[in-house]
């Protein structure tokens, strides 16, 4: 019995031991050779280029009419006549609506004919008093009388021209408000106009900020409404006050509107250009990688062996301002250096790299995207 059992444990222990003791010799000579080689990982490269760029201050704004108001009535009365069309540019005096004014022209010539019969009686009365045949105060009496149906004929006069509605300004109309033969009571809105070359850009800079600008600078203005383009104008003034809720002040430019793409009320972007140039290295916006603990962009340089042609180090970096698809570096860097462009995500300190140029990403200062 007890040799059965010795001889049951020696076959256990046989099975057991024999693959363990292979897989033992398997990992030794594993070990034994090392580690496997980590493949090289495929970049694109960029050079550190030093570059000069105008700094702006970059806020929001919105566009305003130069001069902009909603014609309306200011005298009860009748439509007559619609002298415009709706979207249509008008002069400064053209005719826009004319109020139903026939009591007021009939009104109009009763009273001139009451001061044509007044100055008649006052022509005669200077000639009666150099004659002594009348007193003076027959003539000064015939002189009130001419005036009074002078005032008369002026007043009916200015009714008249208050119901006929002509242009304050030059610009653009909109959209008509009023119908023809519609009763108007005064104020009633009949169109909007607004005078569209130039206009004006509105917008705020914080109170620190106020320091740095003044009257002449350049902006520039992008929005939806001008895609790919950019508006140039001048600042043309500048609130004296600071508003006391939002330590902002505002500020407005001048901007041509030739085509009349700007429209008062839209939004858009703008850059007010300082008067100076900052010296900065440039580099693509692809090449850093961003975390919490700080950004970094790797830097190419010769590798030790020639197994290793090249590796990259990672190095952290301060950023500045951004525009297009480069990014200014205030340090970290130097002009010059060569940095990995593209594929940083999968890079380490140290890693050996392969450069292949062919298919890196064509980085610029305005780039327009095909489908934008």
């Amino acid at each position: 019995m007890l040799k059965k059992i010795s001889l049951t444990l020696l076959v256990i222990l046989v099975v057991i031991g024999v693959p363990g003791g292979v897989k033992f010799l398997q990992i030794s000579h594993l070990i034994a050779q090392g580690a496997p080689p980590v493949p090289a990982e495929s970049i694109t490269t960029a050079a550190v280029v030093a570059e000069q760029w105008q700094p702006a201050i970059h806020v929001v704004g919105s566009l305003a009419a130069v001069q902009g108001v909603t014609i309306s009535a200011q005298l009860d009365g009748n439509i007559a006549k619609i002298a415009f069309e709706a979207g249509a540019a008008v002069k400064v005096g053209d005719l826009l609506v004319s109020q139903d004014t026939t009591v007021e022209q009939a009104q109009l010539r009763s009273a001139e004919s009451a001061a044509a019969l007044a100055k008649v009686n006052l022509d005669r009365a200077k000639e009666l008093v150099g004659k002594n045949s009348i007193a003076q105060s027959d003539l000064d009496a015939a002189a009130a009388q001419f005036e009074q149906a002078a005032a008369q004929s002026d007043n009916i006069r200015s009714v008249i021209a208050k119901k006929t509605i002509r242009a304050p300004f030059s610009g653009r109309l909109g959209i008509r408000l009023v119908n023809l033969g519609q009763t108007l009571k005064a104020g009633d809105a009949i169109v909007s106009l607004q005078a569209l070359q130039p206009i004006y850009a509105n917008f705020q800079l914080p109170q620190q900020e106020l320091s740095r600008i003044s009257a002449g600078f350049a902006v520039q203005i992008t929005g939806d409404a001008v895609p790919g383009k950019a508006v140039e104008g001048k600042v043309t003034a500048i609130n004296p006050d600071v508003d006391t809720a939002t330590r902002n002040v505002r500020v407005q430019a001048t901007l041509e509107n030739g085509d009349e793409q700007l429209r008062p009320g839209m939004f858009v972007n703008v850059a007010v250009l300082l008067p100076r140039k900052d010296d900065i290295l440039a580099i693509p916006a692809s090449s850093v990688l961003y975390a919490p603990y700080g950004d970094s962009v790797f830097v190419v340089e010769a590798g030790k062996d020639a197994k290793a042609p090249k590796v990259v180090r990672q190095q952290f970096v301060r950023l500045g301002e951004r525009r297009g698809d480069f990014i200014a570096v205030i340090s970290g860097l130097k002009a010059g250096d060569t940095i990995a462009s593209a594929g940083v995500f999968k890079l380490r300190n140290g890693a050996t790299v392969v450069v292949d140029n062919s298919l890196a990403p064509d980085a610029q200062l305005a780039p327009k995207p095909k489908d934008s």
